[in-house]
């Protein structure tokens, strides 16, 4: 049997103060100076030694960022000094779709490389937009071995890329006729995505490829950015290539993955990098749009054997007028490859909008192979989505300087949080291997479905936000 996969993971503190959800304010008017303070009562030791901290000017007690929660403190206080309260700073983080729930989430994980647990279940929504309105089967969660993560089963995350046989020819020796075509297996169904659009420094991109490498994973940088300093790298790096770009034959020597833009090319282009080296895969990058599904059909009957679709940073096609979620058209182009029953002939990518570990596994559900990561990447680096890199105003978090060691190890550990995730979702749905879940729909129910064929029929169709106006 092989080795079991395993991701290496350490802490990896952050390097400046957090930003948590609640704080506590503390009115100490009132305070009757009680013996025993019930501040000595917190779980997380948020108080210990404040008197000698508080000596200290840069060393004191800040209730807003190191309140933990537990409100043991807010329920004991015998004058009711103390009250729980969100904290301003949180609210501010990130935007509607990059929420500060998010982002703390993927800090905590980079930080720890664990899941992260509320301790009092689910408080999300139960339906919303995108992956939110996607709920996966558990029906297996009671059985123990197959208990993820904590199972004696072993759970398979490897995925394959490249285009697979449709059949085999063997002459009358039993020897196989056709040369089988390349193919490439990575450890996690997700890629490190291109970071070119956000507007990070080079030494994201350098600590993206590093910790690809450590994960047996790929990383894509686009051609331009391609310098020595990368070359350690080589194996875990996928060029992204722009029109008309050559990519050197040092680099296309040792690359094992090549990315193009789609174009009426692509076929030329295809051959002309697979006479250089017959061994490299290439893959197409698309944009999500309507014709999506129909163009990655006539990419698969001309060769070309994986395809990149991407969408915005909030996973919608780049279309101006009601764009679709990627969950949708990723469900249409698997769809469209099955019923011309050519669906293992291609691999598909899909990237935008993957903000969790939940998205990967629901994306794949809907007919990716694998997902890209791209605006995770630098939240993971403590990055709070306030744009200041695209505006030239100095990044908070001084992104630009940061250690490449600490870096790689804070991406190793959210991919290491994401891996025991998936590993739980499909333990729970009874899965052993992350390639049986693409185009899974039946373990999976669409809120729209409900609605239509369950609901519908008995309250009515759901009015638009249109019909409602003129309604009023």
């Amino acid at each position: 049997m092989p080795k079991k996969y395993h991701i290496s993971t350490r802490p990896a503190p952050p390097r400046f103060r957090r930003v948590g959800k609640f704080g506590i304010v503390d009115r100490r008017e009132d305070c009757s100076a009680c013996h025993n303070c019930v501040k000595r009562e917190c779980i997380y030791d948020c108080y210990k030694d404040e008197d000698s901290r508080l000596r200290k000017v840069d060393a004191y007690v800040d209730y807003l960022y190191e309140c933990k929660s537990c409100l043991s403190c807010v329920q004991s206080c015998t004058k009711g000094l103390l009250s729980r309260r969100v904290n301003p700073e949180y609210r501010v983080l990130g935007n509607d779709f990059w929420t500060p729930e998010i982002i703390s989430k993927t800090w905590y994980q980079a930080e720890t490389g664990k899941i992260p647990v509320s301790g009092a279940g689910y408080g999300g929504p139960f339906s919303g937009p995108g992956f939110d309105s996607m709920w996966t089967d558990m029906s297996e969660i009671v059985r123990p071995t197959r208990d993820g993560i904590h199972g004696r089963e072993y759970i398979s995350t490897s995925v394959d890329i490249g285009r697979k046989m449709p059949r085999l020819h063997f002459d009358g020796n039993g020897g196989l006729q056709d040369a089988p075509p390349p193919l490439l297996e990575v450890p996690l169904p997700v890629i490190f995505d291109s970071l070119y659009e956000l507007g990070v420094p080079q030494s994201i991109a350098l600590a993206a490829a590093g910790a690809a490498k450590r994960l047996g994973n790929l990383s894509l940088v686009p051609s331009s950015d391609l310098t020595e300093s990368l070359m350690p790298f080589a194996e875990a790096i996928v060029p992204e290539l722009d029109d008309g770009t050559r990519l050197d034959d040092l680099w296309l020597n040792r690359v094992r993955m090549v990315e193009i833009p789609d174009g009426a090319d692509v076929a030329q282009r295809l051959k002309a990098l697979k006479r250089a080296n017959p061994s490299l895969l290439v893959a197409v990058r698309l944009p999500l749009n309507r014709g999506s599904a129909d163009r990655v059909l006539e990419l698969a009957r001309q060769g070309i054997e994986v395809v990149h679709l991407y969408g915005d940073r909030r996973g919608q096609e780049r279309e101006d007028v009601h764009p679709r979620h990627i969950s949708r058209v990723t469900r249409e182009v698997h769809l469209a490859l099955v019923g011309d029953r050519i669906r293992d002939e291609v691999t598909l990518i899909a990237s935008g909008g993957i903000a969790m570990a939940e998205h990967m596994a629901k994306e794949i559900i809907c007919g990716a192979d694998l997902v890209g990561i791209d605006m995770s990447v630098p939240i993971a680096l403590e990055c709070r989505v306030c744009d200041s890199c695209k505006t030239g105003l100095a990044c908070p978090v001084e992104l630009e300087t940061i250690d490449l060691k600490y870096a790689t190890q804070r991406l190793m550990n959210l991919m290491g949080a994401w891996r025991s995730q998936l590993l739980e979702v499909l333990g729970a749905m009874g899965i052993r291997d992350v390639r049986r879940l693409r185009g899974e729909v039946g373990r999976c129910m669409f809120f729209e479905d409900l609605e239509r064929e369950s609901f519908g029929p008995i309250f009515g169709r759901r009015k638009t936000e249109t019909q409602a106006m003129v309604a009023v």
